[in-house]
Parts: C-alpha cells; structure tokens; sequence
C-alpha cells in the first residue's frame, strides 16, 4: 500500500478536468466571503441565469443584505469569475443545515478567540460589522501599495501589471477573437498589418491563434474529405481559401492553381474545386506539362 505522499506524487491529473460546481465552492466559503455573523443567517442556495439566490432566515434580513448586494457580488465575482454571476436574489426560508460541530467537550459556540467580535444584537449591526470590515480591508491593501485595476478599479496587488487578471483574460479573449476573424476575413494582412487593427497583439500570441486556427480549419476540411461531400452552404471554399494563404504565407496574387493543389492535397483539390475555373487551369497546366 502507498504512503499518502507517495500517492499524492504518483497521480496526475486527466486531460480534462471537470470545474467544481460554483454553487458548491461559495457555498464552502460562504463565512469567509459575507463573515461569520451574515453567514449564520444566510446561505447561497442557487444559481440560475446569472442570478446567485440567497436565502435568509428572515425578512429584516434580506431587505439589509439588499443594501450590500453590490458588495457581496463584487466579492462573489473575484472569486469566481467564471460563474457567470450578475445579479443576486434574497428571499426568506430555510437555511441548508451545515456540517454538525466536531464533538470535543464544551460548545465551541461559547469559547471566543482574543479580538473576535461580539456576536451582533441585530441584523442592522451584523451589516454595520461587515461594512467596517470590508473598508478596514481595504484600507490595509492601500497602504500596503495595492492599486486599482485601470479596467474595472478592484484592488491588485502592487506586483500585478496595471489590471487585474480577470479584465486581462477578457482582453486576452477578446484579441484573440478579433485576430482569428482578421485571419479569416483577410489572411493576407500578415502579423503587421493584424497588429495594426487588433490592441495590445504581439507576434507570439499572433502566431499562437494562427496555428490553432490552422489546426481547427484542417480538420474541418479533413472531416469533409473523408466524407466525401462539402456541408450544404460549401463553407470549406471559404476556409480552404484562408487556409491555403494562411499556410503558404504568399501573397494573394501569387497562388497559383499549383498552389492550392500542393497545399491541400490531390483528393482534397477535387472535391472543392472540381468543375471550377480553378480546378479547369489546374488540368489545362498539367496536360501541358505532360506533353512537353
């Protein structure tokens, strides 16, 4: 039998691994997220269309954590920016049970830890509480050098460029997006001329989403060779088009029919061209050759 660390050393991950339910994790870290006090009163019990539901024990609760919604989603979305989270719904009813207390003596309700606070009287003081907590965090984050992100104005740390991670992988997202539709639309243009229309691209990223959309435009020409047959609107013209260019890095003006054939194959070639005044040049060069 393995040791533990022989076991944790010896697995490896699959190539695909499943997210674990949002649901789950804020549910997990709910006392962290909201603290202690609103957490013993309120807990996330659904997500739906963008929308995180929580419930409360009462309704005094529910219209005061109203006043907090803008807080506790922005907290909810740092976490989890992946959720899709963009609204939250407080409505009254039964709370989830949680996981009972560990047995060990005395409650570990009545033992309080040096410089924990009070349990609140109210709801309206348990809020007040977690205000003063989340501007006293935030005041310890600016006067260690924590600055806003220029995007979206959530604190990063000093370390981090001028915007937080989550606005960069938007931006990232929203390059890449525009660099492949330049590649499909106007493969000629070249890392210059994409960098000129597309922000913040450099020639490794360029290269990085010219590649994998080579690769995803291959095997959907692959698919329709061996099947033998183009989808109804012969989209793969369109893609073999962009394709080939992108490929042999020439300019429009110099793909020949002898091009398009060396690139894609013989088989290939038939089958997108075959009839075409492309295809017709290509036999009428061939048959040339031959008889020379």
């Amino acid at each position: 039998m393995l040791k533990l660390s022989q076991a944790i050393v010896a697995w490896t991950p699959p190539e695909k691994v499943a997210l674990r339910d949002p649901l789950t994790l804020l549910q997990a870290g709910w006392t962290e997220l909201v603290g202690g006090e609103v957490a013993a009163n309120s807990a996330p019990v659904r997500i739906a269309d963008g929308t995180l539901v929580i419930v409360t024990r009462s309704s005094a609760w529910s219209h005061q954590l109203s006043f907090l919604a803008e807080r506790i989603l922005g907290a909810v979305s740092a976490r989890l920016p992946g959720a899709g989270i963009e609204r939250l719904r407080f409505r009254m009813g039964v709370l989830p049970k949680r996981n009972a207390p560990r047995a060990g003596g005395a409650s570990a309700a009545s033992v309080r830890l040096p410089g924990e606070p009070v349990p609140s009287a109210s709801p309206q003081e348990a809020l007040a509480q977690f205000a003063r907590h989340v501007e006293a965090a935030t005041r310890t984050k600016r006067s260690a050098g924590w600055k806003a992100c220029d995007i979206c104005g959530a604190l990063i740390d000093p370390s981090q460029k001028a915007s937080c991670a989550t606005c960069d992988a938007a931006a990232s997202e929203a390059r890449a997006l525009a660099t492949a539709r330049l590649l499909f639309e106007a493969p000629w243009l070249g890392f210059s001329g994409t960098a000129q229309l597309v922000d913040g691209l450099n020639q490794k990223e360029y290269e990085r989403i010219r590649g994998r959309l080579l690769r995803h435009w291959w095997g959907m020409l692959e698919r329709a060779r061996v099947a033998g047959r183009l989808s109804r609107g012969g989209r793969e013209r369109l893609i073999a088009s962009s394709y080939v260019l992108l490929r042999s890095k020439l300019p429009p003006e110099e793909i020949m029919p002898a091009t398009v054939r060396n690139v894609l194959g013989d088989e290939l070639y038939e089958l997108l061209y075959a009839g075409s005044p492309l295809a017709t040049a290509s036999g009428a060069r061939k048959q040339n050759e031959r008889k020379g």
